[in-house]
Parts: structure tokens; sequence; C-alpha cells
């Protein structure tokens, strides 16, 4: 049965008789890492991959960075990354570094809502050609490669880090490497680390000292070398989100995953004991399990570092019956939507009380929960998945379901394995 139609609406809750105390689930490649490693694999050919992500932001990096291959003409190429913000940042970099190359960069009517003023000044800082095709700031943008001989750059700490780490990832190839300065506070540093990681494990050499990033530059041989990308934290978080709202004795193991993982959403380890399960490591799985815990206390988290899981944590806060006020959320104006409007709306039907401000999300605790409501999904995946787990609570109606495909298509699939019941409606 393909749950995944065009435009499709699922009633989702949960089969009582076909729940599963004990469940394992294979979930693909981080999207982050693949994204990273898709692009350095164009840069260093030598380079496989293995475990990939299977997202439609994956695929559309892929075939972002083949066209690049099949048109060995300098003739403009439009491409067109619909939604994937991580592809239109780190294709930026790509481009404007790819000596010879004329392409324009476009996507959906919400990324050319998003803009990238930043890091197209900071690349025509270096020398890059990066022109707007209409409106200043925002795409699509028109980029002719060249080759940059300057090293060094300065950019806004606090924006970000993906800007940052497009600039990380085509540093290699520079002439004379980079010397990338942060101004200021910086915001997920561990998606910086993530990148210089990476960079480090193909072999090139990375400094990051103070605000100071130096990334020199490398030829790298040519000697085959297989990288093997960790499964997705961000997309684990819903099941943590599904263990802390069931019964306790409720188990489920998810592949394949690092205890020291270069991914900032591990953060939930720790998150998620206090909402009431116990993470173990073992034979490259976590094994998520519910805990007796007594006194759930409201949940206060900066999430400077991990931001892609506020959704997440503030619906399971919601399903638990505590408030929670979490910080450090700055970036979510600028996702797929406005996900703290978003959340705000959609929590609200619920029956919750939320507020919002431009960095923080507050909670406050409630013990019943509004059944039936329809979730708006904004084009934006992590508001469908995010909710979904409310279905061991109440019934729960997810609007675009297919919205999922962006990060986790098999997410619907997954759910129903370990015994939800989602109907199209």
């Amino acid at each position: 049965m393909n749950l995944l139609l065009k435009s499709e609406i699922l009633n989702l809750t949960r089969a009582a008789a076909n729940w599963r105390s004990k469940s394992k689930i294979k979930i693909t490649g981080s999207k982050s890492e693949t994204n990273r490693l898709l692009l350095l694999q164009a840069l260093f050919p030598n380079i496989s991959l293995e475990n990939t992500s299977n997202s439609d932001d994956s695929e559309v990096m892929q075939k972002a960075l083949a066209s690049n291959s099949q048109i060995p003409t300098p003739n403009s190429l439009l491409i067109d990354i619909h939604h994937a913000g991580t592809a239109m940042r780190f294709l930026t970099a790509y481009f404007a570094v790819n000596e010879g190359r004329e392409v324009v960069l476009t996507g959906s009517t919400r990324m050319k809502e998003r803009t990238i003023k930043v890091l197209v000044e900071a690349l025509q800082q270096l020398g890059a050609n990066i022109s707007y095709e209409n409106q200043e700031g925002y795409p699509p943008i028109r980029i002719n490669g060249q080759k940059i001989t300057k090293n060094q750059v300065s950019i806004p700490a606090n924006v970000s880090s993906q800007y940052i780490s497009a600039l990380l990832l085509v540093a290699p190839k520079l002439e004379n490497g980079l010397e990338l300065t942060l101004v200021g506070e910086i915001t997920s540093i561990p998606y910086i680390k993530m990148t210089l990681a990476l960079l480090n494990e193909i072999g090139v050499k990375t400094t990051f000292e103070n605000n100071i990033i130096t990334v020199k530059p490398s030829t790298i041989n040519n000697k085959p070398q297989t990288l093997t990308v960790e499964s997705d934290w961000s997309s684990a978080s819903y099941f943590f989100s599904i263990v802390a709202l069931s019964e306790i004795g409720t188990q489920i193991t998810l592949s394949s995953y690092k205890q020291n993982s270069l991914q900032g959403d591990s953060a939930l380890v720790e998150i998620y004991k206090n909402l009431g399960v116990e993470t173990v490591f073992e034979n490259n799985s976590i094994i998520l399990r519910k805990s007796a815990i007594c006194n759930l206390q409201p949940a206060f988290y900066n999430l400077n570092s991990s931001p892609d899981i506020a959704q997440t944590i503030v619906v399971t806060c919601l399903g638990l019956g505590i408030g929670c006020h979490l910080t450090g959320l700055h970036t979510l104006k600028i996702k797929e939507t406005d996900r703290l409007e978003a959340l705000k709306i959609e929590m609200t039907k619920l029956g919750a009380n939320v507020s919002v401000t431009n960095d923080s999300l507050t909670l406050e605790p409630s013990t019943t929960i509004n059944s039936e409501v329809k979730i708006a999904t904004y084009n934006d995946h992590r508001m469908a998945m995010a909710f979904a787990p409310l279905a061991l609570k109440i019934p729960i109606i997810i609007e675009n379901a297919e919205v999922v495909s962006k990060s986790y298509p098999d997410f619907w699939e997954d759910l129903k394995s370990i015994g939800f019941l989602s109907e199209s409606i």
C-alpha cells in the first residue's frame, strides 16, 4: 500500500491490536552528513559513499552535482533545488569555484523568500561572480564559476551554519585555501565541527581556534576511499518522542548510530533521559527504552546547537502534560516555514498555550489535548513528523503527509511497522 499520495491527508491513530512494544527500524544516513560528503565527492572523485540518505534533499543534491559533469560546455544551466535549503547554500559555493561554468540556481516559492545574501557577499569578497536574477539577496542567482585566489573572508557567526559550512567545503579546492573569521557569537557549532571532521577524514588539514577557521588547500591523492554515513539523528528524534509517550517497557532499536556522533542532534540522548527515555548503545545501534520516572519536570533547553529537534521536543512535552521553555531557536524562522509561528498556530489548535519570540518558545503545562485536529504542515517535513507521535494520545490528522519525503521518505511505513494506523482521507 502506498501511503504517500499527492496532497494526501492522513488520519493517524495507534492500532492497539498491532502495537509492537519491541521494534527494530533501520534509518538511512544523515542528510547533513550525506550532503556534505556528496559535495566533497564531486570535488574529490576518489571518494565513494555508503549508507547515504534517501531523502529528497540528498537526491536533489546528487542530481545538481551530476548535471555539472553531463554538460561540458560553459553555457548557462538552470538548476532547480525545490525546497532543499542545504543544497541551495552548498551548491552556491560549489558552482562559484567551478571555473568556466555558468548556472542559475533557483528553487520553490518559499526558497525564493529565504535570503542567501550573507553567503553571496562572502563569496564575492573572495572574488566570486554571482548576481541576482530578481530580488537582491534572494534566489534565483546566476553564478559564473571563477578561479578563486583570495583566501581571507569574514562572516557573521550567528547566521545559519550552512553558510559557514558551504565556504569550508569548497575551501580545499581554493588555490590558497581559506581563513574564515566568524564575527560574534557562533550558532550551531556542532554542524561546523561536523564539516571540519569530514574534511579531516578525507585528509584535509584544518584548524578552529577562537573565531578563526583555516582550511589548507588540498589535492588529495587518487587512492580510493570509502566513507560510511552515520544514520540521521534528526529522524531518530521522532522515535525518542514515541517511546517517551508510550507505556513503560516500550523498546525501539534504531540503526546505525555512533556514540561519538558528529551530529548535534545526538543531544537527544541527554534531553530525553529527562523525559523518560533510556538510550543504550549496542552493536552500532541505539536501543530506546521507556523508563519509569516520577514527577516529570518542565523542560528548559538551549537548542542553539540543535534547533531541528525543537518541534519534536515541544510536541513530546504536550503529550506528557508538562511545560517547556526552549531558546536558541532564531534560525527556525528561516527554515521551510517560520517554524516558531507554525508551531504556535498548530499547538493552539490542540488546546495548548504557547508563546514565541524571535529566539524562543514557551509551552504552558496542560492535561488536555483536543482530538482529531488537522495539523497543517506548511511544506515542512518536520511539522508532519513531529506531530505524528501524538497519535499515541489522541487521533490526529496530518495534512500533506507526503512532505516527509524531504528528509525521511519511509517515515509513514516505519510507523505502520510498529503499530500505527494511517488512513487516507
